[in-house]
């Protein structure tokens, strides 16, 4: 269903947590299997090098397991299971994302410090590229565009080792809003970018929720294909869609509703979902773009 739809991008989490369960011990067998099912379908990923890991938190820690992030054995354990991920799935096609939203407490607790941000991603942005210097490497995923989150990152020479900036966009009105944002964001980028680079914007993930008011089905539909249109119009090579599948039922529970597929799964059926009008929108527009690129 996602190929049907004119998707050529998928973006998943790779946990720390879930591949290194024995320090030093790595294990990316369930992420094997994801990207062989991807391959079959001429589909990429965009994997998320995150969280952190029970083997280097404070006891009790719990998700997102950063307790220790400020310390140089959290720093060096990420960097070299980092370059583990990459160097094992190197070749690929993927792209390698430094984190999910380091600027937003959820994913950076209890406090989101962008000074621990830059020393992370530095320590592993230098093992990545020594063990697999051809994999491109990109972030911060921030949540929204942290203009100030993600000028910190610039100015402290991130660029050298990212090849895109990607930010979540993230707004309740129209997507052509975020053209100014672009804007400022890409002036930003040229300040600080490496002589000769030019470094895009990646959008990794935007959506919008029918569990948000005055959003319906048929207005994230709309939306939809706002997103991709103006981002196109706006040179962004990339755009992800979030997300697929709605996370639950709970029908007054937002974030369960960006999904362009419903909840249930119905084995040996075809289709195994059921398609929101966001998935006829996504297809609809993919074809209109395969056209104009004709």
């Amino acid at each position: 269903m996602i190929k049907g739809a004119g998707f050529q991008w998928v973006r998943e989490d790779l946990f720390w947590a879930v591949t290194e369960k024995h320090k030093g011990v790595y294990d990316f067998s369930r992420y094997d299997g994801l990207l062989k099912a991807l391959d079959v379908q001429h589909i990429h990923a965009i994997f998320i090098l995150d969280y952190g890991n029970p083997l280097y938190a404070d006891p009790g820690d719990k998700q997102p397991f950063i307790s220790r992030v400020g310390t140089e054995e959290f720093r060096e354990a990420f960097a070299a299971w980092a370059a583990a991920a990459v160097s094992h799935f190197a070749g690929r096609g993927c792209i390698w994302e430094m984190w999910n939203e380091p600027n937003y407490k959820l994913f950076w607790a209890p406090t989101p410090d962008v000074s621990q941000y830059i020393a992370l991603a530095s320590a592993a942005d230098t093992a990545i590229h020594r063990a697999a210097p051809e994999e491109p490497i990109m972030g911060p995923a921030s949540s929204t565009i942290a203009f100030d989150f993600i000028e910190r990152c610039c100015a402290a020479g991130l660029l050298q080792d990212w090849a895109a900036v990607s930010v979540h966009p993230y707004r309740q009105t129209d997507p052509a809003t975020v053209i100014a944002d672009y804007a400022r964001l890409r002036d930003i980028i040229a300040k600080y970018a490496p002589p000769g680079r030019t470094i895009p914007i990646v959008c990794s993930e935007w959506g919008y929720s029918t569990g948000w008011k005055g959003i319906d089905e048929a207005k994230q539909a709309a939306y939809l294909r706002g997103i991709f249109k103006v981002n196109i119009a706006a040179g962004i090579p990339i755009t992800i869609w979030y997300d697929w599948r709605d996370d639950a039922l709970k029908p007054d529970s937002p974030e369960n509703h960006f999904g362009l597929v419903r909840r249930q799964y119905y084995p040996g059926r075809d289709p195994v979902f059921d398609a929101k009008p966001a998935y006829a929108a996504a297809k609809a527009t993919a074809e209109e773009i395969a056209v104009g690129e004709r």
